[in-house]
């Protein structure tokens, strides 16, 4: 039996949240870890992006971005649709697409500021802060960033924060300005989901024995 074909890179944030989708939505898939200093042919050939995640489906549609598979897997099984309604799926929206342009901007020029020799890494951080303590004022408050069950907007938005805690682990933690984000974070990194969806997998290579991801299906 055939499956859709993902190319992925365990610790990228994008990589993350479409395998979060694929994992919750119980889609099966070939799963090839890519390593990035060696990329393989295959995935350049789907997607001249060569840029991980990159989904190839059983009918050979590629999608080479994160919130298109993660559409794509919606809607075979969309497990999202009754758990919120239409004000909060503006929201949600709203906030991605922030994180994706603004708040990945300067993430990078924070995490990764030895890249950026004119870039003041101390300005990044606080505009990453800056939205952070924004979204503060309009979560939940509970284990979700809706309430009891997760959503579209966790899935796409805790693997960023999670990035932005690693570069600074100890000042994050000591934050007082933002606890709710704090311990929606805690829960993500202490939550079965991650575990289920950063398993190790070795680099891909053409004529190795083919890997399935998830490599089992959980509750949410």
């Amino acid at each position: 039996m055939k499956y859709p074909i993902l190319y992925s890179f365990k610790r990228c944030p994008y990589a993350m949240r479409a395998r979060m989708a694929i994992l919750l939505t119980n889609t099966k898939c070939e799963i090839r870890e890519v390593k990035l200093s060696n990329k393989p042919m295959s995935m350049i050939e789907a997607s001249e992006k060569g840029t991980v995640p990159v989904l190839i489906t059983i009918n050979n549609e590629i999608y080479d971005e994160s919130l298109d598979i993660i559409d794509w897997v919606l809607k075979r099984n969309n497990i999202f649709d009754k758990t919120h309604n239409s004000s909060e799926s503006e929201v949600s929206d709203n906030l991605i697409s922030q994180f994706d342009k603004d708040f990945k901007f300067h993430l990078d020029r924070y995490k990764y500021s030895s890249r950026y020799i004119k870039e003041e890494k101390s300005r990044h951080r606080d505009a990453c802060l800056f939205i952070l303590k924004e979204i503060e004022l309009i979560h939940s408050k509970d284990t979700w960033f809706f309430g009891k069950e997760i959503n579209k907007i966790d899935i796409c938005l805790l693997p960023f924060i999670r990035q932005y805690r690693i570069a600074d682990i100890d000042w994050f933690d000591s934050l007082d300005e933002i606890p709710v984000i704090q311990n929606w974070l805690n829960y993500f990194l202490e939550s079965e989901l991650l575990k289920n969806i950063m398993i190790n997998y070795k680099p891909w290579e053409p004529n190795d024995e083919v890997e399935y991801f998830p490599y089992k299906p959980i509750d949410s």
